[in-house]
């Protein structure tokens, strides 16, 4: 569809901004302005103004800034078409279609739209009448007043085959079935889905009813039951909760993600209000990305017992290959057997606050589920575990968060299984410069403690040369797609040779400035530049002990791409990290020197196996080539 800027001024025109921004926020006239509490940040004196005639907000504490669509976009959490389309319909304006199938389409949603909201209308007399009284029994012993009842539009759907079809017996059959109302058998008169239920329903992010959720009132199976997927709703794209949570966690910065909606409904009767569940599903790429959108770490709050667990694993899968630099998610864990309504009624808000404050991140919680998943005693058992956890990292799509977590899992496991260091007897006072002829080398500086000063080796402090920044260019000429996945890690690395330097800087400004690059075109691209030919002696040198230095010969061209590919990513990760600790080897073993103490060797001593991990892990990259 095509919104024309005539027709957008038209529809912010017919808007009254004060009003639109009244309904969630205190607003008092100031002169020819409104005034108001800045809904974007925590303030008591108010200073954001609301201008009618020129139709824009402005926060003087926070500079938010906008109109009555920003509004809706920024403050309720909804798309661009969402909110226009919302506001359109409050203005009596006709949202342009794309085409006459579109138009139809929408139409139906339309229709589908009022037989929901009808039964939506129809579940909530039920439950106010003296047929409810049993429901509204239930309500209260759960906790759950009259005002948070009313909020969420809790309804009840009669032990009945046939009293909600005759209710909305204007709709035609059709609908009602395609709308998830009554069930359609082969054979037999279409019936009521739900019976003998309490009535909670479901709501799309502007706050229409698409569904609905019954739990059974009594003994029965299935406790819960959802609607199916319709034309409005699709379980795995929608949250509960999402239109009252979204304009609360911008004032929190927080989303609390609990396993269904009466969990919801108990943290709001206890004053949170930024909480959303999955609807009977585990937690989907899609969901994830609709939190995301309101804040980079959103919480997983699930039950403490086992189903509850595995479910936030199951969570914690699904989100690692979608994670990237600043989005991550966390994990509070709840006492065995407890789930959040059993929390706020124990310990409050605030105790139930206490345990979000106490969430673990995503790669702690990997890394306990682990550790905890059995024995470690062997060196077979050992080894599992390190598989397991670096395959956890290697599912992450973004090569330096990748990295990141595949440095984060190693320096467990050296903590983990670092060796314990034997009870010294009474330490000595240590000198640098024994008296000469003494004997007495008890005094001398111990070798093993001396940072790596051989400046044969080729990754140092200063920066990486020799064959190992030869291996790296050449590869990247190679498979130089690497370039775009590695480039905030290659901006860190110092090559000391200055014409390898100058190559590697004009091939990263090559793959910013164009997708998809393949070696023959990066090299057209480097031909007319003077660092073209020592492009060309790093190419043809496919003499280096590095999978990613080869040419791609033979039946199984693609196992060996993806090799390569591998392992090149690795190498980078090895040439990045390495110097690093280095650097911190030489400062820890400089500042052991001084203070002689236990906590400063231990420190000093996990630095030098990470070192000398990366030294192995270039020397297997170096043999996981032949020739």
């Amino acid at each position: 569809m095509t919104l024309t800027p005539q027709w957008l001024d038209e529809l912010r025109a017919r808007v009254t901004l004060s009003t639109l921004i009244g309904r969630t926020v205190k607003v008092t006239r100031a002169g020819r302005e409104y005034k108001a509490c800045c809904p974007f940040h925590n303030e008591k004196t108010p200073s954001f103004t609301i201008n009618d005639e020129k139709g824009f907000y402005h926060c003087f504490g926070c500079s938010a800034h906008g109109d009555a669509i920003r509004w809706m976009t920024d403050q309720r959490g909804l798309s661009f078409m969402d909110a226009v389309k919302e506001l359109a319909a409050e203005a009596g304006m006709e949202v342009p279609a794309a085409d006459p199938r579109a138009a139809k389409k929408a139409e139906e949603a339309a229709s589908l739209r009022d037989v929901v909201q009808g039964a939506a209308d129809w579940f909530t007399q039920q439950l106010d009448s003296s047929n409810g009284a049993p429901a509204r029994d239930y309500l209260a012993k759960r906790g759950i007043s009259d005002p948070t009842r009313r909020a969420f539009g809790f309804g009840l759907a009669p032990d009945s085959r046939s009293a909600l079809k005759e209710a909305l017996k204007k709709f035609p059959s059709a609908m009602l079935v395609e709308s998830g109302m009554l069930i359609e058998v082969e054979g037999k008169e279409p019936y009521d889905r739900f019976r003998g239920r309490l009535m909670i329903p479901i709501r799309d992010a502007r706050g229409r009813v698409i569904a609905f959720g019954g739990r059974i009132l009594g003994d029965g199976e299935p406790k819960y039951l959802n609607s199916p997927d319709t034309p409005l709703f699709d379980k795995g794209r929608v949250l509960y909760n999402l239109d009252k949570a979204s304009p609360t966690s911008r004032q929190t910065n927080r989303i609390i993600v609990v396993e269904g909606y009466m969990d919801v409904i108990a943290l709001a009767e206890a004053g949170i209000a930024d909480a959303v569940a999955p609807l009977g599903t585990a937690l989907t790429e899609a969901q994830l990305g609709l939190i995301w959108r309101m804040v980079p770490v959103p919480v997983l709050c699930f039950d403490g017992d086992a189903a509850g667990q595995k479910a936030a694993m199951r969570a914690a899968m699904r989100a690692l290959p979608l994670l990237r630099p600043g989005f991550s998610l966390a994990f509070a864990v709840l006492p065995p057997g407890q789930d959040p309504d059993d929390i706020v009624r124990a310990r409050g808000a605030e105790g139930f606050t206490a345990l979000l404050d106490e969430a673990q991140p995503l790669v702690e919680r990997l890394w306990a589920h682990e550790v905890a998943a059995g024995p470690l005693a062997t060196p077979e058992e050992r080894a599992a575990l390190k598989t397991r956890l670096l395959g956890h990292a290697d599912e992450i799509q973004d090569p330096d968060v990748r990295h990141h977590y595949r440095e984060a899992f190693r320096e467990r496991l050296d903590t983990l299984f670092a060796r314990k260091q034997p009870e010294r007897a009474q330490r000595q006072p240590w000198t640098p410069n024994p008296p000469r002829g003494s004997g007495n080398r008890r005094f001398g500086p111990d070798p093993r403690l001396q940072p790596p000063v051989d400046e044969a080796r080729s990754i140092g402090q200063i920066g990486i040369g020799g064959h190992y920044a030869a291996a790296l260019i050449g590869g990247l000429l190679r498979f130089p797609e690497a370039l775009r996945r590695n480039e905030e890690a290659l901006t860190r690395l110092a090559v000391t040779d200055s014409s390898d330097a100058e190559l590697l800087g004009a091939m990263l400004d090559s793959a910013g400035a164009q997708e998809g690059l393949d070696c023959e075109g990066l090299l057209a691209i480097l031909e007319p530049m003077k660092v073209y030919n020592r492009a060309m002696t790093l190419l043809r040198a496919d003499g280096m002990h590095f999978s990613f230095n080869r040419r791609l010969d033979g039946e199984e061209v693609d196992a060996a791409r993806e090799t390569a590919l591998r392992d090149l990513d690795e190498y980078i990760g090895v040439l990045v990290t390495q110097p690093e600790i280095r650097t911190r080897l030489a400062e820890a073993t400089a500042d052991y020197m001084r203070s002689m103490d236990d906590e400063g060797h231990a420190r000093q001593q996990k630095l030098r196996a990470m070192d000398e991990e990366l030294t192995r892990r270039l020397a297997a990259l170096s043999d996981s080539s032949p020739g």
